[in-house]
Parts: structure tokens; C-alpha cells; sequence
């Protein structure tokens, strides 16, 4: 059934659903035999909730294909990210607050770290902080190309969004990143005849912008992703008559939830708690909250086993916040998997724990790790169908046919 045939299923209930995702929550063990990062912490609400509910795994995309964060997110929502292709400039761009019409095209920029001859050492420039990158942004601002309106805006950290405005623009360009150090950016290059203008536009702001970061100690050079222009992707009033609320620290994952059409909601600090105190300030204006923690996946990139680890147990460590509120179904699972050991986003079915106490069937499963998820009731399924699970359980969706 495809997700927009829901439409006429639809109950009108007042029910509420979590959906809490860490990124890149899938791991492996370091060594044969070993445990993988979940199975490693400590996560006794977790366990407890994987014994009142049920566990499972779901795929992002298909066997053996590694997703990046949007399409894994966008199979979460319900959207298949191999029909809608959604680049990561968009999703940046919306995060944090730049608007993206059709016809504009956006891309997500990183600082990184050039050697003497070009290559590149660092892919991330250190990962430097926020209040180094911000003057930085500030003065790829300055830069001016006939024929186009520009924005630059700082996301966090080494990420940046540009954001080019213009007649005749195609979004279809291929990335500046070569994906490993000891090489040179990359030029844009167009897919197609229809995309050249731009990749030429493109090409003339990266030249500008390297003369100015060129004396910079960490950030002196910069690669170009996810080129993209706005989709238009329904939204989840539109598909699941939901009032739907997105908190997360950061950007790009504000950007897909308000692709699909989820209000963000403001708060301060970046801990587990906080994000959840943020949904309990708002528990009554909506119906779905999508809760994102970005820490898991930033560690599993940089090969932190334990740091994963200590992730994992301090949004365990959380959770009796978010039950406190009784939601009717809190599902607990990432976009993908990020396994320390690869340092890299991977292939691997990711857990998934749904507890939902009217109408969940528990399986066996006593704890919530990857070997425990692989036995778990709900087996190895679609990330497609986490909504239509979430609408089921919470009593969101009427029989189909007679």
C-alpha cells in the first residue's frame, strides 16, 4: 500500500507518538565477539521498554545500500527518498532559516584543511567550533557574481549553507568532495547541458572564496554537497492528518522536518533532557514529535566507540522524562547506522524498539541491542513503513475494506 492510500484510513483520534531517533544509532563490535555500542551502555529504560514492547530492524533504503541522513530520515516520515530525492543543500538551507524556492539552488558547504599543495588533510578543517566559522561565513558573504543573488549562512560548526538565486540555475551538479584526504576539491560539474550555467557560477564563487580563506590556520579551503532546490514534498498534515513538531539541535534535521511540513520548536541547551523538557513545553499543541540526537553519529565518524557508548546512556538516562508524559506510542531507532569501526555511515539494518501499552504485542526480547533487535517480533522491514506502524498503534488508522 502506498503511503498516500493512508489518507483513507485515517481515524480521528487524539492520540500521540515519539519518534525518537538517534543518528546513526546501528553499530558493530570493535573485535570478533564482541558488543556493539548499544549492546555496550547501560540502558536499563531502554531494556525495560524493549520488554513491554517490541524490537526489530528496519532497512533505510534496501539490502546493501548505505544511505545518507536525509533519504534515511525521509524513509522514516513515510517519503521514499529513491522517488524524492532530496540534496542535503536544502535541507541545510532550510535549517536554518534560508529560504529555498524552485529555481534556486542550494548546496551544504564544508570547511576543511588544505596542505601545501592542495590536497586536502582534514575533511572537516578540525571540526572547528562554531564561534571560529561564524567570521568566516561572514566574509564569504562579501562575495559578489553578476547575474546572481547569493546567501551565505553559517549552519554549525564546519558546516555552512550557500544558497544561489538566479534565471536558468539546475540544481543537477555534482558534488566538490572526493570523499577521502590526500585529494584535491573537486570543480562543479554539470550532469547535463541544462545544469552548466550554474556549475560555472559555482565554479566562479568557490575561486573567490578560496582567496579568501586561503591564510586561514584550520578552515582554508571548502568543498560543495547536496546541490538541490526545494521538492515539495507533502507535509504530515497532508498525509497522516497530524500536527507535527520537530526538536533537534541541529540544522539539517530541522530542515528535512520542515520539508515535510513539522513546526520547529525553540529551546536552549543540546542534552537529551533538554530536547525532551522541549517536548514537554509543548506536549498539548501536537500530536507527533519528532525528536532527533545528533551525538551517536558525529562519534561513530569519528571511530569514539565509547563516546557512542556514553551517548546512548545519557539519552538512556533521559527517557523516563519523555514516559512521564505517556505518550501512546514512543518508537526508539535511528536513520542508519554509523559504526565506530567503519567511522562511516554503513549498510546495516538499524534497531528499532516500538512500545506502545494498548496495543503492542511483545515479543520475547529482553533487551534492546542489535542481537536482540535481530530476533525481535517486528523482524527486518521497510523504513517506509515506521508511520504507517506509529498510525497502528496509536489507534490512527481505520480498517481496509469491508
Amino acid at each position: 500500500m502506498q503511503i498516500e492510500d493512508l489518507k483513507s484510513l485515517l481515524a480521528p483520534v487524539n492520540t500521540k507518538i515519539v519518534l525518537l531517533v538517534m543518528d546513526g544509532l546501528g553499530g558493530l563490535p570493535m573485535e570478533p565477539g564482541g558488543k556493539t555500542e548499544l549492546e555496550t551502555a547501560l540502558t536499563p529504560n531502554m531494556n525495560k521498554l524493549a520488554v513491554e514492547g517490541i524490537l526489530g530492524q528496519s532497512c533505510p533504503i534496501s539490502a546493501g545500500i548505505t544511505p545518507g541522513s536525509g533519504p534515511a530520515h525521509l524513509s522514516l516520515f513515510g517519503i521514499d527518498p529513491v522517488k524524492t530525492e532530496v540534496g542535503r543543500g536544502v535541507l541545510e538551507a532550510f535549517g536554518v532559516g534560508v529560504t529555498v524556492k524552485k529555481g534556486d539552488v542550494a548546496a551544504r558547504g564544508n570547511f576543511c584543511t588544505l596542505d601545501a599543495n592542495g590536497l586536502i588533510s582534514d575533511r572537516r578543517a578540525g571540526r572547528i567550533p562554531t564561534e571560529e566559522a561564524l567570521p568566516i561565513c561572514e566574509k564569504l558573504k562579501t562575495i559578489k557574481i553578476p547575474g546572481v543573488e547569493i546567501e551565505v549562512k553559517h549552519v554549525k560548526e564546519y558546516r555552512f549553507a550557500v544558497v544561489m538565486r538566479g534565471e536558468g540555475l539546475s540544481p543537477d551538479l555534482e558534488e566538490t568532495d572526493p570523499q577521502r584526504t590526500g585529494a584535491a576539491p573537486l570543480s562543479v560539474v554539470a550532469k547535463n547541458a541544462a545544469a552548466q550555467k550554474a556549475a560555472d557560477l559555482f565554479n566562479k564563487w568557490i575561486t573567490e572564496a578560496h582567496k579568501i580563506l586561503k591564510n586561514e590556520p584550520k578552515a582554508n579551503g571548502l568543498t560543495l554537497r547536496g546541490f538541490a532546490t526545494d521538492p515539495g514534498l507533502p507535509t504530515y498534515k497532508e498525509l497522516y492528518n497530524l500536527r507535527a513538531a520537530c526538536v533537534a539541535v541541529y540544522p539539517m534535521y530541522r530542515g528535512v522536518a520542515q520539508l515535510v511540513g513539522m513546526d520547529l520548536i525553540k529551546f536552549s541547551g543540546e542534552t537529551p533532557s533538554d530536547e525532551f523538557k522541549a517536548v514537554a513545553d509543548h506536549w498539548n499543541e501536537y500530536d507527533f514529535f519528532f525528536i532527533h540526537i545528533k551525538k551517536t553519529d558525529s562519534n561513530g565518524e569519528d571511530g569514539n566507540f565509547d563516546g557512542k557508548v556514553k551517548v546512548i546512556e545519557g539519552v538512556d538516562a533521559a527517557i523516563p522524562e519523555l514516559i512521564a508524559l505517556k505518550p501512546d506510542v514512543l518508537i526508539i531507532t535511528g536513520d542508519h547506522s554509523t559504526p565506530a569501526k567503519l567511522k562511516t555511515h554503513s549498510w546495516h539494518p538499524v534497531p528499532y524498539l516500538l512500545w506502545a501499552p494498548a496495543s503492542v504485542r511483545p515479543d520475547t526480547e529482553v533487551e534492546f541491542g542489535e542481537r536482540a533487535c535481530m530476533h525481535g517480533g517486528l523482524g527486518v522491514f521497510p523504513a517506509l513503513e515506521n508511520m504507517p506502524l506509529a498510525l497502528a498503534h496509536a489507534l490512527r488508522l481505520n480498517k481496509f475494506g469491508a
